[in-house]
């Protein structure tokens, strides 16, 4: 029987065990991670940066809980302009005031970093797209372009199981042991994926980002919150959105795709069929986004 363990094969591997082939095999290392840039915001909370292109339009992606630059970035690769990433308060290297924080606070980090890089197009992932919600509803004319990726809560909370992973993401972060972390983390791949040399580099990129920059403690409430009090507060909305959902994904329900593509006036929904479609389906996610942000 094959299946996941952690640490990984020395090798590089993946390591199986049981019939089939087991000589070494080396998968393709993850690229290095690219330099980065702290930037004071108005609200006097140092964010971690980066940004990617030439020229305009420029777009600024915002990423999900636990997550950072670097699982955002391949989402805007065809996006043509200036591309501009950025570590919520609590993650990578930016600021972590005290807390806890709200999705208010979330908005102010995203606010800050649209407006310094003279973004005019907005792209949301899970947590991000709430904080990109929460700024609509004080700015609904703020972005010309708006995608919003999986996203995971509206005007409700998360359920309890998005809540138990990510307080269990939380607490082996804090704990700061590599297994539980991986354990954690590998729930993210698709199980086809997870004993692969691209599962292997992936887990490797995240525990080393997670284990070296640790998740603040101010995160911890932010999944019992919603981002909104009422979805019709995004009425006002005048830009153009994009909205991508999935099939069977715990922490993304289907549910709160539709239900924002329909809160919003001029919203495009897409459904995949099943979850992990950023692994099974890269291509067309990516041809996806690209396509209704260079129009």
């Amino acid at each position: 029987m094959r299946g996941f363990r952690w640490p990984p094969p020395p090798d590089g591997g993946p390591r199986t065990w049981g019939p089939g082939p087991g000589a070494p095999r080396t998968g393709r290392p993850a690229l290095p991670e690219p330099e980065t840039e702290l930037v004071a915001t108005p609200h006097d909370v140092q964010l971690e940066r980066l940004v990617t292109g030439v020229g305009d339009p420029v777009t600024v992606f915002a990423h999900g809980f636990g997550n950072g630059i670097a699982t955002t970035r391949p989402f805007g690769s065809a996006v043509t302009g200036r591309r501009v990433f950025f570590q919520f308060r609590g993650h990578g290297r930016s600021d972590a005031p005290p807390g806890p924080w709200s999705y208010l606070d979330l908005a102010r980090d995203l606010r800050a970093v649209a407006d310094l890089s003279g973004a005019t197009r907005a792209f949301g992932a899970s947590l991000g797209a709430g904080a990109l919600c929460r700024l609509l509803v004080e700015s609904p004319d703020r972005f010309e372009k708006l995608v919003f990726l999986l996203p995971a809560a509206l005007d409700r909370p998360r359920g309890p199981i998005a809540q138990q992973r990510l307080s269990d993401l939380l607490d082996a972060v804090a704990g700061g042991d590599a297994s539980a972390v991986a354990d954690v983390v590998a729930l993210e791949l698709p199980p086809s994926v997870r004993n692969t040399p691209a599962g292997w580099a992936y887990l490797r990129q995240r525990l080393d980002q997670l284990l070296r920059d640790g998740l603040a403690p101010g995160l911890a409430d932010l999944p019992e919150q919603s981002p909104l009090p009422d979805a019709t507060a995004l009425a006002g909305v005048t830009a153009p959105a994009l909205v991508i959902g999935c099939v069977g994904d715990d922490l993304h329900p289907t549910h709160i795709a539709a239900e924002l593509a329909a809160a919003l006036p001029h919203a495009t929904l897409h459904v995949y069929d099943r979850p992990g479609f950023a692994w099974t389906d890269r291509a067309d996610v990516r041809e996806r986004i690209s396509s209704f942000l260079n129009d």
